[in-house]
């Protein structure tokens, strides 16, 4: 609309203190790897409730380094639910491992204690033996992850969960944090700046292990090991009886994804607006969901759990573009028109090239039917009431008029 601001479907939130935060650490001695490393660390740790967190460049690195922590071996086999975004998948590839996806629950897209199941019926049937499950908290709404971790309990597998969506969402009537690891192994996250909070780009994963912590730590920096405890050939690191203060050992190789002091400043002053941020969201989907509420069941707002609070990173109706009279793609044409922008998420991830080429064409209903009707409307904190009103003034008007 002429002379309305544009409407992303999210963008972060950056205020005079967080510019402060990042011009102040660049005064300082370390820009990369430096002392404001652990205190984002420590921050965040204790804000989701976890005895570790480790930060790394992105999220998608986060989860490459907790597959690497879970040991995988090349040809085994992780069950990832197919909406969500392609890293989740892909990091399993990365180190050889093998993927089953997972379909998920029509109206919310998340992986249930059903599908699981139904997904390791499929792993066995051809002779195989899962090792791990990474549940999705999509869009912020958790997983149910008691039911997960009871199925992965009885299986054997690791519990890794992918909670780029969810920093600071809470279930369980209020008794567990998604990352507080209460039901998994390893819990990642993403600060990217469409996020919750952001730090410019980076993720956290955090643990309760502290064998786990230590491998993330190691692989995050090319594989090395400075402490002497843990070398493999003690006797090349130590001059004069003490450890070579420039020694270190690779036992196996690491990758470079440090997160650096710079980008962990702006993480210290988001954490101090976390909360914030998520109420304000929630007062967001508050009134979507009653200004949305006419057009149902054309439009449905997005499915929530009734035992939690989610952090909302998205919101994503479910329309039926059928009864509406006209296609997803024409709809999201003519809002960009109204200088409002929308998002689909996910493409389903079994439909990708690569994975229908290695697993076939697979039978996932409810990913598709989860996917032909999602749509993601503009959400941050920064959006005004009077936006809200303005983007369901236009999808209604759009709907109504085909």
């Amino acid at each position: 609309m002429s002379g309305s601001p544009f409407l992303p479907y999210g963008r972060q939130s950056i205020d005079d203190d967080d510019v402060q935060a990042v011009a102040d650490a660049l005064k300082q001695d370390f820009l990369t790897t430096g002392p404001l490393v652990a205190r984002f660390e420590e921050a965040f740790a204790a804000k989701v409730g976890a005895k570790h967190a480790i930060c790394c460049n992105s999220g998608t690195a986060g989860l490459h380094l907790a597959v690497l922590a879970a040991g995988f071996a090349p040809g085994e086999v992780a069950v990832v639910p197919s909406i969500t975004f392609l890293a989740t998948a892909n990091a399993v590839r990365y180190v050889g491992g093998e993927v089953a996806f997972a379909d998920v629950d029509p109206e919310s897209g998340l992986i249930t204690e059903a599908t699981l199941a139904e997904a390791l019926v499929r792993i066995e049937a051809q002779g195989k033996k899962a090792k791990a499950v990474l549940p999705v908290h999509l869009k912020g709404v958790p997983a149910d992850m008691r039911a997960l971790s009871t199925i992965a309990g009885k299986m054997g597998l690791m519990v890794i969960e992918d909670a780029a969506h969810a920093v600071g969402t809470v279930y369980g009537n209020g008794h567990h944090r998604v990352g507080d690891n209460a039901h998994a192994a390893m819990t990642v996250f993403s600060t990217h700046p469409v996020k919750t909070m952001t730090t410019g780009e980076g993720g956290v994963v955090t643990t309760e292990s502290e064998d786990l912590a230590r491998a993330l730590r190691r692989f995050r920096s090319h594989g090395m090991v400075a402490n002497p405890a843990e070398w493999l050939l003690p006797d090349q690191g130590f001059a004069d009886g003490a450890p070579a203060p420039w020694y270190y050992e690779m036992g196996e190789p690491g990758f470079n994804y440090r997160l650096p002091d710079i980008n962990c400043a702006l993480g210290l002053s988001q954490l101090t607006k976390l909360d914030g941020f998520i109420r304000r969201r929630a007062e967001l989907v508050a009134l979507y969901d009653r200004l949305l509420a006419p057009l149902a069941p054309l439009v449905r707002a997005p499915w929530r759990p009734r035992d939690a609070e989610p952090a909302w990173h998205l919101y994503a109706v479910q329309i039926d573009f059928a009864a509406a009279g006209q296609s997803r793609v024409d709809l999201m044409r003519k809002l960009r028109a109204d200088g409002i922008g929308t998002q689909v998420h996910y493409i389903p991830v079994h439909w990708q090239p690569y994975y229908r080429q290695r697993y076939g064409n697979l039978s996932l209903p409810g990913a598709d039917a989860f996917y032909a009707g999602t749509l993601s409307l503009p959400l941050y904190p920064a959006l005004r009431d009077e936006d809200v009103e303005r983007v369901v003034e236009r999808v209604s008007w759009h709907l109504a008029h085909p």
